[in-house]
């Protein structure tokens, strides 16, 4: 299933008691999808984090690609929202995508646990 990207900046919002994952290399946070069988992710890169805008463009692109190779991981109750951090831009190909696998393993135990 395609996904759709996040454009109003409200969506962004996660709430307080929601699902988060922190790693070296990015915040994921989850929220219940706000409409039904339209699941959607957003990408943050701050210009506090990133400077120059050829890093920001570097690693939206390179989140873009690890959020693509681990689709199939994404649940589709929620909507994702990967915050980037200072140590993307050094992180490879390979063990980002993996960062991000880990990343979706743990929302999917936290939502288990919390749905028990």
């Amino acid at each position: 299933m395609k996904r759709h990207t996040i454009r109003n900046h409200r969506d962004f919002i996660t709430p307080q008691d929601g699902l988060k994952v922190a790693l070296p290399s990015l915040v994921l946070k989850v929220k219940p999808v706000k409409i039904k069988n339209d699941p959607r992710y957003g990408i943050i890169v701050s210009k506090k984090v990133f400077k120059l805008a050829v890093h920001r463009n570097r690693a939206k692109r390179l989140l873009r690609d690890w959020i693509a190779f681990n689709e199939d991981f994404m649940m589709p109750e929620f909507d994702y929202v990967f915050i980037a951090k200072a140590r993307v831009l050094e992180t490879n190909r390979e063990d980002g995508r993996r960062e991000t696998k880990k990343a979706f393993d743990k929302i999917i135990q936290l939502s288990q646990t919390n749905a028990e």
